[in-house]
């Protein structure tokens, strides 16, 4: 072929083989992209099942230790109570108060002191020192580092608050009066009187104004049926004051465990009397409180023990009544300020019809209020529904005695 020849001029033979080989070119590289394809789609599959894999073998792994953990035998918790020669130890377990002599290893006898709590195994043999000195049923009370109630928030209060502030702010926030002064700070203030009246709300916004921890428990959560559990709550209560002084203690409820003693020979009688003493103990404070203030409640001040009540323990006893219409009318407002009403509500009127309400009852009035506004689907409070709440919070009729067949239905 000359330089002058044409694709025209070639044999018909070789030119179709020239485009068949073409053909099997484009096939071969459509082929080679398809293949390309599958691989990659074959490697994300296999990046898939890896981290499938992987998850698995994690879950595995967990359900594994998850099983270990369940068949592993349980540590009971006990307290060292006396620490004698020879390297032996008497602990008392907690829930059952029995008590059992052992001998720990050298390592743990020299970190041993009375009062400590030790984990024990079924062989009652210390297996580890618990690192906490608080007893873990500490855990019942109401810890608030920072509680968000201010005097502004207890309405009808003023005197009381005035009393408060003396007796539990001032000594956490300007130690230094008394002392200029000569004379130590009250002790405790015992607040009495009807419930919903805002004892606990007063108690709370002192802590507030103090900057200080506010721990709350009930009376009734003092009260246990094992020998000394009580009285270890009672420690526990103090102890973690302390750990967070500044603090305020507010004992609810202090009739369940400060009523007048008794001796009916029960065990439960002979619990209460002890936790009882206990706290009369804390009060007395044998042990330096610092700056922790304590303070309780009672609706029922007729029947605490005469011991409770003495000077040195609770140095001032503040009633908190049912407020007056200049005290209900403060709460209103309080409970009010963010509400939308018509202009037909006349505030004046809802505070002469609410006599004898108690704080409790008016913060109950204005939600009920609001409640019958909602189900009329309005955004503004109008005067019958307030009729309406008086009556459902105030005048609210005792339900009936269910027949007595039907009592096991």
């Amino acid at each position: 072929m000359t330089k002058t020849d044409t694709p025209d001029s070639f044999p018909e033979p070789m030119i179709d083989r020239v485009q068949a080989l073409e053909k099997e070119k484009q096939a071969s590289q459509e082929e080679l992209e398809l293949l390309r394809l599958q691989y990659e789609e074959l490697k994300s599959r296999l990046l898939e099942s890896t981290m499938i894999n992987n998850n698995n073998l994690k879950e595995i792994q967990r359900l594994q230790q998850e099983n270990a953990h369940l068949r592993r035998t349980p540590l009971f918790i006990a307290s060292v109570i006396e620490i004698g020669d020879g390297g032996m130890v008497i602990l008392r377990q907690h829930g059952n108060n029995q008590e059992v002599l052992t001998k720990p290893s050298e390592e743990i006898l020299q970190k041993l002191t009375l009062g400590t709590r030790v984990a024990v195994n079924n062989s009652l043999a210390i297996v580890k020192i618990l690192e906490k000195p608080a007893d873990v049923r500490a855990r019942v009370m109401e810890v608030i580092e920072a509680p968000n109630v201010d005097y502004a928030d207890v309405g009808g209060l003023d005197k009381e608050i005035q009393e408060v502030v003396e007796t539990v702010e001032l000594p956490l926030t300007q130690p230094e009066l008394f002392a200029s002064v000569g004379i130590e700070p009250p002790k405790g203030v015992l607040l009495y009187g009807p419930p919903g009246t805002g004892k606990t709300l007063l108690a709370k916004a002192v802590a507030n104004k103090a900057n200080a921890t506010f721990i709350r428990m009930s009376g009734s959560e003092l009260v246990h049926k094992f020998i000394g559990e009580g009285a270890q709550l009672v420690r526990d209560l103090f102890q973690m004051a302390r750990d967070k002084a500044p603090s305020i203690i507010f004992i609810d409820e202090l009739d369940a465990v400060g009523s007048r003693r008794t001796h009916d020979g029960t065990t439960g009688s002979a619990e209460v009397n002890r936790t009882m003493m206990q706290l009369l103990s804390e009060l007395d404070g044998f042990t330096d409180r610092g700056n922790v203030r304590i303070m309780a409640a009672t609706n029922r001040i007729d029947m605490l023990d005469p011991a409770i009540l003495r000077p040195g323990r609770f140095d001032r006893i503040i009633e908190v009544p049912v407020p007056d219409e200049k005290g209900r009318d403060a709460i209103f407002k309080i409970h009010t300020r963010k509400m939308t009403m018509d202009a037909d509500v006349d505030m004046a009127e809802i505070v002469k019809e609410t006599e004898g309400a108690s704080g409790a009852d008016i913060k109950s009035i204005v939600t009920e209020a609001g409640m019958f506004a909602i189900r009329r689907r309005s955004r503004s409070v109008s005067k019958d529904d307030f009729e309406k709440a008086i009556e459902k919070v105030l005048h609210k009729e005792e339900p009936a005695e269910a027949p007595r067949s039907n009592l096991y239905a």
